[in-house]
């Protein structure tokens, strides 16, 4: 039965997209070429709503009744129709934050939230009356995040199945069956999109695509690994989405700094900077893939390590993360200089 459900998400996802890249320029769901996009032509980004059916075929499939599992379906159906209406009509950044908040609040009216931070000193942290906003502020900000790393083909999706399949490892192993194999069934659903994802792509996720896999791993994150009263329990979620946080972090330092809107888009993310090395679109994606899979193994080993093993683990991948940032220019002025290849340019996204 859970293997036919991973299949079942797999399949309807992998079915859909094709009906959906004819039926996007229809609904004027496309994404326009600009100086800042790769993409020359006009691209379907109707994805998101393959992604989104695969995993519902599934969640219904499996037939999970518990509230907290009704708060994931209707707050991710929720941030799905946010994402569907900007991908076709350009909803404003700030009308979109509202629907992402409105489906994180939706979330924990259903019980899902983050009760207590772990103390590394000592005992717990209980947050009480913070619970509410610190959970939706957790959902709200790997949301965007997810949303800011869809830059490159097939980015996000990878990025997405990675940090879905290392949730669905790290529940298994703290004993959350139903959490793993929800994590799954969303790994599932990315991998039938993403045969049509990868470069050259034959269409997008959509900001639909993007929220609702922001959203649900960032929920799932919370459903299943953040009850452990143990110091590494806190860090687990973070150190899975590490690199979407780092990199949305660094951008809005960036645009802080540089007095521009949190908003306003800038040729400063990871990406960014892989491709002004010279690498193509395929490597760069490759390099990323990388480093998230070696932190999903990270994140992975810190469940069988002591506390203080687990926090030198820690400190070891944050300084080699800032290091390479640094060396890429991801924190701000670039050391290394770009290489020259046969175009005169190079338009980032």
């Amino acid at each position: 039965m859970h293997v036919l459900a991973l299949i079942l998400a797999g399949a309807v996802s992998f079915g859909l997209t094709p009906l959906l890249c004819r039926l996007a320029p229809r609904l004027g769901a496309v994404d326009k070429p600009d100086a800042r996009k790769i993409h020359r032509g006009l691209m379907p980004r109707l994805g998101g709503v393959a992604i989104y059916a695969g995993f519902v075929a599934a969640f219904c499939f499996l037939g999970y009744r518990e509230s907290e599992y009704t708060g994931l379906f209707l707050g991710g159906t929720l941030i799905m129709l946010v994402g569907l209406v900007d991908d076709i009509k350009n909803i404003s950044p700030r009308l979109k934050l509202l629907g992402q908040i409105a489906a994180a609040a939706l979330l924990v009216a259903f019980g899902v939230r983050v009760e207590f931070l772990t103390n590394p000193f000592d005992g717990l942290l209980m947050l009480g009356k913070l619970a509410v906003p610190v959970t939706i502020f957790w959902i709200v900000g790997v949301t965007n995040a997810l949303n800011l790393v869809d830059g490159l083909d097939g980015l996000a999706a990878g990025t997405s199945f990675i940090a879905a399949v290392t949730i669905a490892v790290v529940a298994w192993l703290n004993g959350e069956g139903e959490v793993a194999l929800l994590s799954l069934a969303l790994a599932a659903s990315v991998l039938g999109f993403l045969p049509f994802n990868f470069h050259p792509a034959r269409t997008f996720m959509g900001d639909c695509g993007s929220m609702f896999l922001g959203f649900n791993l960032a929920s799932l994150a919370v459903i299943g690994l953040t009850k452990s009263a143990t110091v590494i329990s806190l860090f687990i979620p973070v150190v899975i989405l590490g690199l979407p946080i780092l990199d949305t972090f660094l951008a809005i330092v960036r645009r802080l700094y540089n007095h521009r809107p949190i908003f306003a888009p800038d040729k400063g993310h990871l990406h960014h900077c892989l491709l002004a090395q010279g690498l193509t679109q395929r490597q760069a994606v490759a390099v990323i893939y990388l480093v998230n899979a070696c932190l999903g193994a990270s994140a992975v080993l810190l469940t069988r390590l002591t506390t203080d093993q687990g926090v030198l683990i820690l400190v070891g991948l944050t300084v080699l993360i800032l290091l390479g940032c640094d060396r890429l220019g991801v924190l701000g002025k670039r050391r290394v200089p770009r290489i020259k290849t046969r175009h005169n340019s190079l338009p980032m996204l």
